[in-house]
Order: structure tokens, then sequence, then C-alpha cells
């Protein structure tokens, strides 16, 4: 199975350098609809409610201190056939989207929203967006 640092690399592989954040909420929305339209998931890393929203840390780590980034380290040649048409998909839709529209939205959403529950805004998280959350909020957006 291919990690997020690979699925991330995919990223970068098709759109270029990006802001940090934006390449952790499209991660985080590739495994989100994979878990939908696939039932499985792209990769096992953690992803977390931050709490400028989901973030996957194994990524962070590659990226830490970067506004921008054009590669990871990742292999994305690891990623069959099914997870690129998958991450494709993602991409076309959110790919031209902005940094803070996406970390906006995905504040609007539950899978983060209920993660951070009870929490305040900006306090730090390590809280998990689990699999079940994303798959069940997503799954019932289709």
């Amino acid at each position: 199975m291919a990690s997020v640092v690979d699925v991330a690399q995919y990223v970068l592989k098709k759109l270029g350098s990006i802001p940090a954040m934006k390449l952790q909420k499209l991660v985080y929305y590739s495994q989100a609809w994979s878990l939908v339209w696939d039932e499985r998931p792209l990769f096992n890393n953690r992803i977390e409610a931050w709490a400028n929203g989901p973030v996957a840390p194994d990524l962070y780590e590659r990226h830490r201190g970067e506004y921008r980034v054009n590669d990871v380290g990742g292999e994305a040649e690891c990623i069959d056939s099914l997870g690129e048409e998958t991450i494709d998909t993602v991409l076309s839709y959110y790919g031209e989207k902005s940094s803070q529209w996406l970390s906006d939205l995905t504040h609007m959403e539950a899978p983060w929203r209920d993660a951070r529950s009870g929490l305040a805004p900006g306090v730090a998280s390590n809280v998990v967006i689990t699999h079940a959350a994303m798959a069940e909020y997503y799954g019932s957006l289709t």
C-alpha cells in the first residue's frame, strides 16, 4: 500500500509546486473520497484534526517550515490505477481551489469539527480523524 508521502508526491507530480496547506488538504480529500468511492484507504498514515484543518503528521515532517512544496521524497509510482483515478478526480474538483478555500471547507465539515469537539479555536490537537468518520460524512454527500 502507498503511504501519505507517495500520495503527496503524486499530487505534486500532477500540479507542480503548491502551498503546503493545499497539499495537506488535497491528500485529505483524496483519502476521504477513496474511502467512499473505492471502499478502501489510499494510505494508512494518520490524519489529525489540527487547528488549521486536517493534517497528516508524517507528511508534515517532510515539508515542515516550507510554504511551497515541490517534492516530499515519495514514490508516485506506488499508487495503483484505482488510486490514480481517485486522486485525479479529486484534483479535477479541488485542485484549482486556494489553500484558504480548502481549509475553510474542511472547517465546515463534520469529520474535522467532530474530532475537535470541545476544543477552542487555535488550540493544538492530535486527535485522529478516523476513516469511519470520513467515509460516513463524505458518503452521505453522494
